[in-house]
């Protein structure tokens, strides 16, 4: 398959779970269970869109690898993997804050190859080739090009360790006052996708995982958003920094 025909697999799957989630958040939550922390959920419906979306891409590329959050990691024997996170912002979700979305990417071995981040509850599909432009619902989107820190919207996230969370608002404490304003939304994949809209001017986080971030980092890149690594800090380990061109080696200064 092409760049573009991996993207309109993901693009497929991804709807399907969008729509399975969204007539799961109209309902109660059931299944609740709690993983690395009590803060740290997982739920009935997070674990059904994984096998969903495992069932459908398995079907269409039986011999592909494919790593999900919620257990699954299979090598295959194709060379591509894909990278799934079924629910970003489970805790949203939960709560019924309609601030959650479904991430799908596929990589080779040398990275992201095509991604999507759907946003079931506002019907946005954020998507991206290798080689392509970043788009929302099929329009090209291009990232901010702001320069100013102090006028700059930035996006973050929390983890869910204590101690993890006192570093990170010891961070949040000194950042605040040199930027416009903070937002933590709660999913990481909505924080790429909407900075590369321009929604935000740049968002980092410690301690994501691959699943998280692999599709919307992409789409960030693809609109022009610069996206770097952060090493590890401990306690918290290793994350990502989105930023507009001329925000980046401030930003980096005030959070590494």
């Amino acid at each position: 398959m092409s760049a573009a025909e991996l993207r309109e697999l993901a693009e497929r799957v991804a709807r399907e779970a969008g729509a399975e989630l969204l007539e799961a958040f109209a309902g109660p939550a059931v299944g609740v269970e709690v993983k690395s922390t009590p803060t740290d959920l997982v739920s009935a419906a997070d674990k059904a869109a994984e096998e969903l979306i495992l069932s459908r891409i398995s079907a269409a590329r039986p011999h592909d690898g494919f790593l999900g959050e919620e257990g699954a990691d299979e090598a295959g024997s194709s060379g591509l993997r894909w990278v799934v996170d079924p629910l970003d912002g489970t805790a949203n979700f939960l709560f019924g804050i309609p601030q959650w979305a479904v991430s799908i990417a596929a990589e080779d071995g040398d990275g992201v190859v095509a991604g999507v981040v759907y946003d079931p509850p506002r019907d946005e599909l954020w998507a991206a080739e290798r080689d392509g432009p970043a788009t929302l619902n099929g329009a090209a989107v291009r990232g901010s090009r702001r320069a100013d820190l102090a006028t700059a919207l930035v996006a973050t996230g929390f983890g869910y360790d204590a101690e993890v969370r006192r570093v990170q608002a010891e961070t949040i404490a000194a950042l605040l006052p040199e930027v416009r304003d903070v937002r933590r939304f709660g999913a990481a994949a909505l924080d790429l996708a909407w900075c590369a809209a321009g929604r935000f001017d740049a968002y980092y986080e410690r301690g994501v995982h691959h699943w998280d971030v692999a599709a919307g980092a992409l789409v960030c890149e693809r609109a022009g958003v610069v996206v770097e690594p952060l090493a590890a800090a401990p306690p918290q380990g290793s994350g990502l920094l989105a930023a507009a061109p001329g925000l980046v080696e401030a930003l980096r200064a005030r959070i590494a």
